[in-house]
């Protein structure tokens, strides 16, 4: 596959889809509620962004080359805005953030973050 952004694409949707099964299968022998704490919501909104994200900087990749670092740091902050607007007041509702709360969240943005890191820095690397 010669296109990076699509080839990113379909691995990051495998990736999240895998960590979205194990992470119900985990819910599932644990018996605890599967569909609660909007995991849907945040596998979802996290996937988007990632693949957002990824695709602008491919896209400007060739205009602002040295500036790519500070935008996948912009994506890193658009990720936290998103979070704070509309995750966290669900979240925090009852003036507690469980732990099944924190990783319906954390688990897909870190898996989406250190996959979106690790392409992007093998990608950059041949664009040397």
């Amino acid at each position: 596959m010669n296109n990076p952004f699509l080839s990113f694409t379909i691995k990051v949707i495998a990736l999240l889809t895998l960590a979205f099964c194990i992470h119900i299968g985990i819910l599932k022998i644990l018996e605890l509620p599967l569909f609660n704490d909007k995991i849907i919501l945040s596998y979802t909104v996290n996937l988007i962004l990632v693949i957002v994200i990824f695709g602008i900087l491919y896209l400007l990749k060739e205009k602002y080359k040295s500036q790519l670092g500070f935008l996948f740091l912009a994506g890193s902050f658009l990720k936290f805005v998103v979070f704070f607007i509309v995750f966290y007041p669900i979240y925090d509702a009852d003036d507690n953030i469980s732990k099944l709360e924190f990783a319906a969240f954390f688990v897909p943005y870190v898996l989406g973050l250190i996959f979106e890191t690790y392409s992007l820095s093998k990608w950059l690397s041949k664009l040397d």
